[in-house]
């Protein structure tokens, strides 16, 4: 291993690019953020689970081994796809064609009907995995422009940024969804107390399966900036064929494993962001659907348990890039993962009858609807926890996207960002797979839950071996 001995160029302080194109890359994650906030966390998840498959226990369980399959997907095809990307020299096309077949799928999520049949749950469980193939394969471009945006020494900021107006948008996307279109089935309110703009009869749940809609329309809207203002990365001169760039891609691929050993410092850190990122993603994807089979949380109340999180995410985030640049990298995803570990400790203490593994009443005393939103000591206590993992996730985030982008050999940038979601997804499967093996087996939605905190602990205990070494100039 070679440590960076570049001397910092004059004005290495200021931005590589523009102002505008700086906005244009951060508003891809104020783009595609309500993906992740409406439809895989808070409201289509919960909605998919109880309502499409019609048994909350069930549906947890369908939608753990759809997450588990999509991650797969994209571990197997990202460190590929960054390899092709860096022979092809420009990544800005390819994220254009991801982003169409992001929208389409979401679009069609539309057709998650209430009680669905064999063949409208098998177009809603693949158009899932689409949206989340072509998602994640265009947030590896985009990872990959960093570096030709801003010096190392903005990295944290940057990413930070991102994080945060990703978590901002949003917010604001679950605030008018929530408070404009979903409903309570009971009151037949919107969070805000409104008529929904869209009718949300139990027969049909419009407004619930709008959502995919929605996100697909928010996307195609806010992405403009990107395309139009954010460079491109310089290219190479060359347009190989498809056909070619595979080849290419393959070997430069088969060379990098091969020589991976020569890389320790970025082996060690993506063995261990696989393993905490799973476990984070696991908490996201389980969170809503534990909190509605415990409480018995409506839509609405889902919602708004989204906003408080996002707010928390936001802040996090945005206070993460900042000690990111100041303390390191390392320094900030080590205190996140703490912050998670005991927010996912305290979120299993909690059943309907109690908190704290039984040292406090929960005050719900069933798993029947609160008499006022998040009136129980129980809810009370959880929202505390989720908050708690709400500030760790953006700083975990945005710190691990900084330190790769540190990391990386600059001329394999797209290749390596490939690796680093292969890290984030090789065992996606895992902690969602651990959480309906343990689900079904037990008949325990908090046991499957607890199945996450391995992941946590263990790539706590890999970071805190990393000694990180810088490959870019700064």
């Amino acid at each position: 291993m070679t440590t960076n001995t570049l001397a910092r160029p004059a004005k290495a302080d200021r931005p590589r690019t523009g102002t505008s194109g700086l906005i244009g890359w951060v508003m891809f994650d104020w783009a595609g953020q309500p993906f992740y906030t409406l439809i895989t966390t808070f409201l289509f998840a919960p909605y998919f689970a109880s309502v499409v498959v019609g048994d909350a226990a069930q549906g947890q369980a369908v939608w753990g081994y759809t997450a588990a399959a999509a991650g797969m997907l994209v571990a197997l095809a990202s460190p590929l796809l960054g390899a092709m990307a860096d022979g092809m020299g420009k990544l800005k096309p390819w994220i254009f064609w991801l982003s169409l077949v992001f929208a389409a799928a979401q679009a069609l999520l539309w057709f998650a009907e209430p009680r669905a049949d064999a063949g409208s749950l098998a177009l809603v469980i693949a158009a899932v995995i689409a949206a989340t193939l072509a998602i994640e394969f265009a947030t590896t471009l985009n990872n990959a422009l960093m570096t030709s945006l801003v010096p190392p020494g903005q990295l944290g900021r940057l990413s930070g940024s991102g994080w945060a107006v990703g978590y901002a948008g949003g917010l604001l996307s679950l605030v008018l969804v929530a408070g404009f279109v979903v409903s309570d089935p009971a009151t037949g309110k919107s969070l805000l107390g409104l008529e929904p703009l869209i009718a949300n009869s139990p027969e049909s749940r419009a407004a619930d399966r709008s959502v995919g809609p929605l996100c697909a329309l928010w996307y195609l809207v806010f992405i403009v900036p990107f395309f139009a203002f954010t460079p491109d990365l310089p290219g190479n001169g060359r347009r190989p064929s498809p056909g070619t760039a595979l080849r290419a891609g393959l070997a430069q691929l088969g060379d990098t494993v091969r020589n991976l050993k020569s890389f320790g410092d970025i082996a060690l850190f993506l063995l261990a962001r696989m393993l905490y990122t799973d476990g984070l993603a696991a908490i996201f994807i389980f969170g809503g659907i534990y909190a509605s089979a415990v409480f018995g949380w409506s839509s609405v109340q889902l919602g708004l348990f989204g906003i408080i999180l996002s707010i928390a995410a936001a802040v996090g985030g945005f206070l993460g890039g900042v000690l990111d640049d100041k303390f390191g990298a390392k320094a900030v995803i080590l205190g996140a993962l703490a912050l998670l570990l005991a927010g996912a400790v305290g979120i299993i203490s909690i059943t309907p009858q109690a908190a704290l593994f039984g040292l406090l009443p929960s005050g719900s005393g069933s798993a029947g609807p609160a008499p006022a939103m998040f009136a129980t000591p129980g809810e009370q206590i959880y929202l505390a926890f989720a908050v708690l993992i709400g500030m760790a996730a953006g700083p975990l985030q945005a710190s691990s996207r900084s330190l790769m982008a540190r990391m990386a050999p600059p001329d394999k940038i797209a290749e390596f960002f490939g690796l680093f979601a292969f890290s984030g997804k090789i065992t996606a499967f895992a902690a969602p797979l651990a959480v309906a093996l343990v689900t079904s087996a037990t008949g325990s939605q908090r046991l499957g839950i607890a199945a996450i905190l391995v992941f946590l602990a263990a790539g706590f205990v890999l970071m805190l071996r990393l000694q990180p070494v810088e490959r870019i100039a700064r």
